[in-house]
């Protein structure tokens, strides 16, 4: 779906910047009955939220949404969207499966910016993708969105307090997490990616660190039923 749009032109050497939406997951822990990211809030499912922030940006070339093999819920998409479907069995196979795609079928090249990000994080604001690509984007160890933990943290022993945790250096990743091509390829090329939580994971592993580019507290995921109704009064706010 609208390959022409996103295909690198013949010669094309400036990079691009490549929004990848990974939206093959169940989203279990959300009991919808469905998967979350086809949850509709205020007139629109979550994922359609979540593409018209990069549908919407002018830094953004394309977007590359990796859906299941047999997804039965998407239903529309921008100018500057790919469908691909060969979503995996878990949130990093998925992403690996995108990247893969994308080279394979010529629409990123080695020093594209791929900017992953959740299907379930609605509402992210324009402003912080900006400063993510103000600051990251021609950075070779790339960057993510991350906001200082504010509260403070206990580790648990059992049920009971092992420790108090200092918060001090500790930030709370999200996403997008922007990485080049050639390094996101490398760094989910390992065999086992159960130990990948996030894209910045996949990469440290290689002896690399990724720039920590301030977020937004607003850039909440939808994981639990009660996060949809902060969620819906972010959307109506940002809709006004």
């Amino acid at each position: 779906m609208f390959m022409a749009y996103c295909k690198r032109k013949r010669g094309e050497s400036v990079s691009r910047n490549i929004a990848l939406i990974p939206a093959a997951g169940v989203g279990e822990r959300f009991g919808a009955g469905k998967p979350k990211q086809y949850v509709e809030i205020n007139g629109k499912t979550v994922l359609q939220h979540a593409l018209d922030i990069f549908s919407g940006h002018p830094e953004i070339d394309c977007i590359a949404v990796v859906l299941a093999p047999d997804d039965g819920f998407f239903q529309t998409a921008s100018d500057k969207t790919v469908l691909l479907h060969c979503g995996g069995g878990s949130r990093a196979e998925t992403v690996r499966n995108g990247v893969n795609a994308l080279v394979a079928q010529g629409l990123a090249a080695d020093t594209d910016n791929i900017l992953v990000h959740d299907a379930a994080r609605c509402c992210l604001p324009a402003e912080a993708l900006s400063r993510l690509l103000d600051e990251a984007a021609d950075q070779a160890c790339g960057g993510i969105l991350a906001v200082p933990v504010a509260d403070t943290l206990k580790r648990a022993q059992g049920k009971q307090i092992g420790e108090t945790v200092p918060r001090s250096g500790l930030w709370q990743a999200q996403t997008p997490q922007l990485f080049q091509t050639a390094l996101l390829q490398r760094a989910l090329s390992v065999e086992d990616l159960s130990a990948v939580t996030d894209e910045a994971s996949a990469v440290e592993a290689l002896g690399i660190k990724p720039l920590l580019v301030r977020g937004d507290s607003r850039n909440l995921k939808l994981t639990l039923p009660q996060d949809e109704y902060i969620v819906r009064l972010l959307l109506a706010d940002k809709n006004k």
